[in-house]
């Protein structure tokens, strides 16, 4: 599958790669950097309150691992009424900030492509974004070649990449229930939140914000562990500002504020 991907990347010439430091990302940018050269690879990374101060630290020195030059990019989406707005369809006017800065950043330096690290499962869940991703002419490599996630990280553990079994993140504002404004406030209380339980040796999560509740999903594994804890983690998110703190039993999903979507169309 690599060659296939690498043969794709040799045909564009020069590409800015939209990246996160998530796995799919740091995929298709190895893999432009194996195929293409550092000096024909510049990787991307859009920087708002939406994106964790962590996230950012670990996607620049894994850029800086891979010798991949590095721009990091504001972007305003937060300061959008569309956005802030939370209706279901946010992601769109998220993305189409963050696609177009990418797309002017790479227009003024004579990069006619830019990729993202979509893969063929990311289309399965409510993706509001992807409008933005085609409007913009957002090239998905992986998506297109049938990458699976469990392919991606096949793939990126083969090639050596650190965070081959990183767990899968998301904006902040996938925390907020649509119709609840997202605000950089609210943005820094579930960042503080999360990042507190991160401190407990908590390795994925979320918390999900309900005014003065935090729903905390983890894995169905972790249960336990989160029980054994609930001492400590009352006491750190209560810390941050919530009053009511509770476990969902369901365990962690991705997309779980889309289900109610699911249930009004069921």
């Amino acid at each position: 599958m690599i060659q296939k991907l690498t043969s794709q990347l040799q045909q564009l010439g020069r590409v800015a790669v939209a990246y996160s430091g998530g796995v799919d990302s740091t995929l298709v940018l190895k893999a432009a950097l194996d195929a293409l050269g550092s000096e024909n690879v510049i990787a991307l990374l859009a920087v708002s309150p939406s994106l964790p101060q962590s996230e950012k630290d670990e996607a620049v020195a894994l850029a800086q691992q891979l010798g991949a030059r590095l721009e990091l990019l504001p972007t305003e989406e937060v300061n959008d009424p569309a956005y802030q707005a939370n209706a279901p369809n946010r992601c769109y006017f998220c993305k189409d900030h963050v696609y177009r800065s990418l797309r002017q950043f790479a227009q003024q330096n004579g990069i006619e492509h830019v990729l993202d690290g979509m893969n063929a499962e990311d289309t399965l869940d409510v993706r509001p974004g992807r409008a933005a991703a085609r409007e913009l002419k957002i090239l998905s490599p992986l998506h297109d070649l049938g990458f699976s996630k469990q392919d991606v990280r096949y793939v990126a553990k083969a090639l050596g990449l650190p965070n081959w079994d990183k767990p899968a993140a998301a904006c902040l504002a996938s925390r907020v229930p649509y119709g609840t404004s997202v605000t950089p406030k609210l943005l820094s209380q579930i960042e503080r939140a999360e990042a507190a339980l991160f401190d407990l040796g908590f390795r994925e999560l979320r918390v999900r914000h309900h005014g003065d509740v935090a729903r905390l999903e983890v894995p169905e594994a972790d249960l336990p562990r989160a029980l054994q804890y609930r001492e400590a983690i009352t006491t750190a998110l209560r810390a941050t500002g919530y009053t009511y703190i509770t476990l969902d039993l369901a365990g962690l999903r991705t997309g779980s504020m889309n289900e109610v979507l699911k249930a009004r169309s069921a």
